[in-house]
């Protein structure tokens, strides 16, 4: 079965600028797949490409083998970073309204328990919370029960148990067999939801693939972590060290050793953690550059 989605050697230009510069990828059907990289890399460049809000200078996206044209608005759902609404409207008349814009929509009573929002039907939208107008949105991303699912940031600004939520809305969409393309600066979330992911900066695709399979490729090692300061350690430790706020990660192949290491030249090992390379770690290790929002 051919991909999806598929975006083809996209380019774009702006004066002075080469924003998106020769990107090309494909959604399976089914999957989640996550575009992540620092501010500036083009990632939002991209999404907007392939949603058909921007046209690329060169290269073309294709949707189920053809070039997406106008009807593709009918088989996408979109849920923007930020996202104005009609003012006094409740959340059951927001539904119904987007609703109307579409050829095709899904049940609303199941969208509605799909996204909990039973319970605010009768509410303003304005009078809910972060979580719950995320979740309101995400309804609106659906509403024309769409084939692919764009979620660009989605939980930005929340707290950390409404995010959790909301992976697990996300999960569920997924398990309704649509096709996901996520943008998130979170790499936990990347690494909990996605199947594949591509990671950008300064225009291009740097590394892409499962995030297990990533990890594997670049790191070897794990990190032996301590909350002390660098001065604590020997000034020839044989290993990689990096500083954290009031931490050290040692970087080894060799646990047993760095620890042998470390008890002979009398550092504590009081709250010592062993850890696995993270996607963050593998970020900030391709792109250099800290996770900004």
């Amino acid at each position: 079965m051919p991909p999806l989605l598929v975006a083809e050697n996209l380019v774009k230009t702006y004066p002075g600028v080469e924003a998106v510069a020769g990107v090309s990828f494909a959604l399976e059907e089914g999957v989640c797949f996550g575009l992540l990289g620092p501010n500036g890399a083009g990632k939002t460049t991209t999404v907007e490409i392939l949603e058909g809000v921007t046209l690329p200078t060169s290269g073309r996206v294709l949707f189920r083998g053809e070039p997406i044209g106008r009807d593709f608005k009918q088989e996408a759902g979109i849920q923007f970073q930020s996202t104005s609404l009609p003012d006094n409207l409740k959340v059951r008349e927001v539904l119904e309204l987007f609703g109307q814009l579409y050829e095709r929509t899904a049940d609303l009573q199941e969208l509605v328990e799909v996204c909990s929002l039973g319970e605010y039907l009768e509410r303003d939208h304005k009078k809910l919370s972060g979580g719950q107008r995320q979740r309101l949105l995400l309804a609106l991303a659906l509403v024309n029960d769409p084939k692919v699912v764009f979620l660009d940031e989605p939980t930005t600004g929340l707290d950390p148990q409404a995010r959790r939520n909301f992976w697990e809305l996300i999960q569920e969409i997924q398990r309704r067999e649509k096709t996901i393309l996520l943008t998130t600066h979170y790499m936990e979330e990347a690494q909990v939801l996605c199947d594949e992911i591509a990671i950008m900066d300064r225009g291009r695709i740097i590394a892409q693939g499962s995030p297990g399979t990533l990890l594997k490729a670049t790191f070897e090692t794990v990190f032996v972590r301590l909350p002390l300061g660098r001065e604590a350690l020997p000034a020839d430790f044989p290993y990689a060290v990096r500083e954290g706020a009031g931490t050290v990660a040692i970087e080894t192949t060799d646990v047993s050793d760095a620890m042998r290491r470390l008890v002979e030249h009398g550092v504590p090992l009081e709250h010592l953690q062993v850890e696995t390379p993270t996607l963050e770690d593998l970020f900030l290790q391709l792109t250099g550059k800290g996770l900004r929002g």
